[in-house]
């Protein structure tokens, strides 16, 4: 059987940690953010966990680890 091919879309976007979530970015981030109150762009920033119902199909996406 070949190898397993990496999403490289959702490589960029994602990473896996040592315990095995996945780790992603927040979206809304690029525009209009003048409505945007700064304590929401500030909480932007950090990333955040993908939920439980999305892990599984993630982690095909990014078969290396």
């Amino acid at each position: 059987m070949p190898k397993l091919k990496t999403h490289r879309g959702a490589a960029k976007r994602i990473r896996l940690t040592k315990t095995g979530k996945v780790k992603r970015n927040k979206a809304y981030k690029s525009h209009i953010l003048n409505k945007k109150s700064r304590k929401r762009k500030r909480d932007l920033r950090k990333g955040t966990y993908a939920t439980s119902a999305d892990e599984k199909n993630l982690k095909q996406l990014i078969p290396y680890k």
